[in-house]
């Protein structure tokens, strides 16, 4: 018997409280329900949720500083419920590891939607045939190439060069696991190192970082990745905004600061003006 998903409301309006309630149980959470920032802290780590909506403007303390606190400890996924229609408000929320944002007043069907697309986003554990047959290091390899068994020199290239590149190429093909210039990624565990160092990223973030790095030097749009994030490859004719795409943009540069790469000189993501992204060149 599947276990019921649980959802938890940080939400101080009580009107409101009670909407996104009975939205959620709708949708088949169990949900439990607080009316400021601690005690919302407090029932995510007793109840271990799958998502979170969080109002910004708690009585309390801020709704920003809640979810850094939640991402010490918490991977749900956090939705912001916010009346402050500033850009920067919404920036903030992302950076600080948010994963959606919604203002108010909102549908009901809106909300059920993006937690519905939030859900369907591949999950640790689960196969990625995509990624079994990416490659990463050696555009110009074939997709087939066969294995090389144990030194054999009349097999390998002369040059060093194309040696390494094959290797490399070898390695990205490993199911579901990429390595570029340092950077380790594993889908299965869910894990990314950088030089044997681990990264912390949010799920919307590593899920980015996947898909640029199954890409290789294939450019992903700002609408591709979008409709990655929903978890829907296909153009199935759903509205894609700027604010779909703002927030992607913020993701990237959320992906980029914790890699510690840099957007003029990109060491992995490298940014195609005007259309979207793409892995950068092997170093």
């Amino acid at each position: 018997m599947e276990t019921q998903r649980v959802a938890v409301i940080i939400e101080d309006d009580k009107d409101i409280r009670d909407l996104l309630n009975a939205v959620l149980q709708q949708s088949g959470f169990k949900v439990f329900t607080s009316p400021n920032g601690t005690e919302g802290v407090e029932a995510v780590r007793t109840h271990n949720p799958t998502v979170v909506t969080l109002d910004l403007g708690l009585p309390d303390i801020d709704g920003f500083e809640v979810i850094r606190q939640l991402r010490l400890f918490s991977d749900a996924y956090i939705v912001m419920l916010t009346a402050r229609a500033e850009e920067l408000d919404t920036l903030m929320g992302l950076e600080a590891g948010a994963d959606d944002y919604i203002t108010k007043p909102f549908r009901p069907r809106e909300l059920r939607a993006r937690i519905s697309a939030m859900l369907r986003r591949p999950r640790s554990g689960e196969d990625s045939s995509a990624a079994v047959e990416a490659t990463i290091a050696a555009p110009a390899a074939p997709s087939h190439a066969p294995e090389v068994p144990a030194p054999a020199p009349a097999v390998w290239p002369a040059d060093e060069t194309a040696v390494e590149a094959r290797i490399a190429a070898a390695e990205a093909r490993e199911e579901g696991r990429f390595r570029h210039n340092g950077l380790s990624l594993d889908f299965g565990t869910r894990t990314t190192e950088i030089d044997g160092q681990p990264v912390e990223l949010t799920r919307t973030e590593f899920e980015l970082l996947h898909a640029v790095l199954e890409s290789g030097r294939r450019v992903r749009t700002k609408t591709d990745l979008v409709r990655r994030l929903r978890g829907d490859e296909y153009d199935a004719g759903g509205f894609i905004s700027e604010a779909d795409e703002r927030t992607v943009e913020v993701h990237v540069g959320n992906v980029r600061r914790k890699l510690g790469d840099d957007s003029r000189s990109p060491r992995w993501v490298e940014t195609v003006r005007g259309v979207g992204y793409r892995l950068a060149p092997s170093r």
